[in-house]
């Protein structure tokens, strides 16, 4: 069921209220003296590492990233928050990091509204790409303009996401106008597994659909789904996603910072991650899907912190 505007405030509303709570318990923020509980680095010890629910790259490269800092002595919090209010946290200083900026166009808003107390730490994956995709037995629909007169036998419908995600942005305000699809479908906004379930139900029964969705994401090895092709660029180009930071971020985290700037993930590393922990493992047991895959890829957990 779409959301209608006052339930977006209420997310939004929520989302602060929990940030101004986090903020109030656990402090942010650069210490300007330095008097902070280091690290055996000589880092910071404590780090507050932001992340989105629904973007699978994201929670696997935050649990990852956790796991090895806390070998290393960190002490690490993870708090979950829509993209906005996550945005205007680590502008506060009160998120230390961010692992799933993408730019140039999904998270474009966030990044301009916020850049001058934010830190760009380096790009980790480089073949991000937001899509609107298909089942491949639906042979006759192999571009988003392709949609057009079928919304009866998709029953008008756009299965997407979060209501706050830069794919149901440009979904909305960019694809749907420019293929003209205003007038025939609507966007579902609900959720990441929301949407995942829809598309698993109709794969299984061969039932057309068509839903939001981006690289990388495994559903893309686990269903079988095409992307459509988007020949007036609608959905952007593709895109890189990057580690950011509060500002005073690389002061205060130098040798973390130098690691991060190192990262990269291939899709073999990030495909086999997220599938050790959202499928063999699945939610609320990422921690030992993650320590599965670093016992599976010692070579690869090794070079992260040298």
């Amino acid at each position: 069921m779409r959301r209608s505007k006052v339930a977006r405030l209420t997310a939004g509303a929520a989302g602060l209220l929990a940030l101004s709570l986090f903020t109030a318990a656990c402090g942010g923020g650069s210490d300007e003296a330095g008097n902070f509980p280091k690290a055996p680095n000589g880092d910071k010890k404590e780090i507050t590492i932001g992340w989105v629910s629904g973007w699978d790259e994201d929670l696997v490269a935050t649990h990852l990233w956790k796991k090895v800092l806390e070998s290393k002595g960190y002490t690490v919090k993870l708090q979950n928050l829509e993209a906005a209010p996550l945005y205007q946290g680590m502008a506060k200083g009160d998120i230390d990091l961010y692992l799933d900026t993408w730019l140039p166009v999904t998270h474009a808003d966030y990044w301009k509204q916020h850049q001058d107390d934010l830190e760009d730490i380096g790009v980790w994956y480089d073949k991000a790409k937001l899509t609107i995709a298909v089942p491949n037995y639906m042979k006759d629909v192999n571009s988003i303009a392709d949609l057009k007169g079928k919304g009866g036998e998709l029953n008008g419908e756009i299965v997407g996401i979060e209501p706050g995600a830069g794919l149901t942005r440009v979904t909305e305000d960019e694809a749907i106008p420019k293929y003209g699809l205003k007038d025939e479908y609507k966007l579902t906004k609900s959720s990441t597994p929301a949407m995942l379930t829809e598309l698993k139900r109709a794969t299984e029964k061969k039932k057309p659909i068509v839903v939001t969705l981006w690289r990388p994401h495994w559903a893309y090895s686990k269903f079988p789904v095409k992307d459509l092709q988007d020949p007036q660029g609608a959905m952007g180009a593709t895109e890189k996603v990057h580690t950011t930071a509060r500002e005073g971020f690389s002061k205060d985290f130098p040798k973390l910072a130098g690691w991060l700037k190192k990262f990269k993930m291939n899709d073999e590393d990030l495909g086999t991650l997220e599938d050790t922990v959202i499928n063999k493992y699945g939610k609320g047991k990422e921690a030992q899907g993650t320590e599965e895959w670093m016992k599976e890829n010692p070579d690869f957990v090794k070079q992260m912190t040298s």
